[in-house]
């Protein structure tokens, strides 16, 4: 199965390129694509912004005039199982699915529509083996940078 191209485009910063992985994490890579072809992402904002570390977005809430809510996803949102493989590696770019902490989520379930971008140029190896990544960024790697250099 071949991989899919999504293009993030990243209003005045440029835009970021991500390979998903249909063959190591299918259903997430799956969902991701469904949510990008559907629109969901459309104007959302990378709400959550570690420098260093990682860039979180896919929170629909994020388009609503209120900050507070940000990164707290919808009321009764559904959650995808994990496909968490020992080769899922969080390195430099890595394109993972957010998900609620272990002690409400033991199952290590995703959430359906919230993802981070690592944005360390070490990776986020700690990380490994409890989220699912289900793709890579291939180009626009500046651009994650800037998003992490913003102010906020």
């Amino acid at each position: 199965m071949s991989n899919p191209l999504v293009e993030l485009h990243i209003k005045d910063h440029g835009v970021i390129t991500l390979e998903l992985d249909m063959d190591k994490a299918p259903k997430s890579a799956a969902n991701f694509l469904e949510y990008v072809n559907k629109g969901h992402y459309d104007n959302t904002v990378f709400h959550r912004v570690i420098p260093g570390f990682m860039v979180q977005g896919g929170d629909p809430n994020s388009l609503d005039n209120d900050p507070n809510n940000d990164g707290q996803g919808p009321a009764n949102e559904p959650m995808l199982a994990a496909e968490i493989r020992p080769s899922h590696s969080h390195v430099f770019g890595a394109v993972a699915a957010a998900r609620t902490a272990d002690f409400v989520n033991p199952q290590r379930q995703s959430s359906v529509s919230q993802f981070y971008l690592v944005e360390n140029r070490q990776g986020a190896r700690q990380l490994d083996g409890q989220y699912t990544v289900f793709g890579q960024v291939i180009q626009g790697l500046d651009v994650l940078e800037k998003i992490a250099a913003l102010p906020r």
